[in-house]
């Protein structure tokens, strides 16, 4: 609901992968939007499929009483001057600031091999503290700037890049300022070695935008044991939505109450639609979280 401090958005990935085109690639974005909207959900986050131009976006949004909650950014920091992404990223951030978001999703793509053909443990890595210190300043003076145009970045750590396991994500925040928000993403921080709740509990008070997604446990250890690539993974079915495998949603929702989160829960789960039906998988996510929202018994889908 509009006034209430967490609120229940999606990621338009469950309906076509941008990464993976294959997947749900002809399916138009108004079958997404329009099935979103009837099963609940309050926004979406940005995909390739939607306008590039603040006022169509705005138009297009408002046909379906939903709200924008965020966009990835694909950052480069890692291999230039903030002053350079700066200037990168103006476009994508006045798309979203003119929308009324209030934070932009940064993945760092510098190196990183997520669409990539090579085994996750050939990610890349920042191997001492000089490394770490420079990146840190440096996404801070960037996070300074979109800060300024009223949108706070929130970092997605993410398989196949230089922030993947708990220990990166400390990391992270030991070299950030307080500019730098956290995007957790339960889903990642399996995949990436740790314990979702014990992350959540540590950077709890950097955390400014949370991304939704469960695991397949027997999927993501075959995806460790056989090197398999990110895209391999999915397409395995590594992940799906919450309340679909083993992750303590319950504990995670109760945690972020408890700290007075305010903000989106976004339901992001890579999966084939072929195998994992768009309307019932996101319909499964919905319930899932409205139901520990509301503290009720999780409705079963018929």
């Amino acid at each position: 609901m509009k006034n209430d401090p967490i609120r229940i958005g999606i990621n338009p990935i469950s309906w076509s992968n941008d990464d993976l085109p294959s997947l749900g690639g002809e399916t138009p974005l108004s079958t997404a939007l329009s099935e979103g909207k009837a099963i609940g959900y309050e926004g979406f986050e940005l995909g390739n499929k939607f306008p590039k131009d603040p006022a169509a976006l705005r138009e297009l949004m408002a046909g379906y009483d939903l709200d924008v909650v965020s966009g990835w950014y694909s950052g480069r920091v890692a291999g230039r001057a903030a002053t350079e992404e700066i200037v990168a990223v103006e476009t994508h951030l006045r798309l979203l600031a003119e929308n009324g978001c209030k934070v932009m999703v940064y993945g760092e793509v510098a190196d990183a091999i997520q669409g990539e053909p090579h085994p996750l443990y050939k990610r890349p890595r920042f191997r001492s503290a000089d490394a770490w210190k420079r990146y840190g300043d440096n996404l801070t003076e960037f996070a300074k700037f979109t800060l300024s145009r009223g949108v706070r970045l929130a970092y997605h750590h993410h398989m196949g890049a230089y922030v993947e396991s708990p220990d990166d994500v400390d990391q992270l925040m030991a070299h950030t300022g307080d500019e730098v928000g956290l995007l957790f993403d339960s889903g990642h921080t399996y995949f990436g070695g740790g314990d979702p709740l014990t992350v959540l509990n540590k950077h709890i008070a950097r955390i400014c935008h949370v991304h939704c997604k469960d695991v397949r446990p027997g999927v993501v250890r075959m995806a460790r044991n056989r090197h398999w690539t990110f895209l391999e993974s999915v397409l395995n079915g590594a992940f799906t939505v919450p309340g679909d495998g083993c992750i303590d949603f319950a504990g995670i929702v109760d945690r972020l109450k408890a700290h007075g989160y305010k903000g989106w829960l976004v339901v992001e789960a890579e999966q084939d639609p072929s195998v994992a039906p768009s309307y019932e998988f996101a319909e499964k996510g919905y319930n899932t979280l409205r139901s520990l929202l509301d503290g009720v018994p999780v409705r079963e889908v018929a």
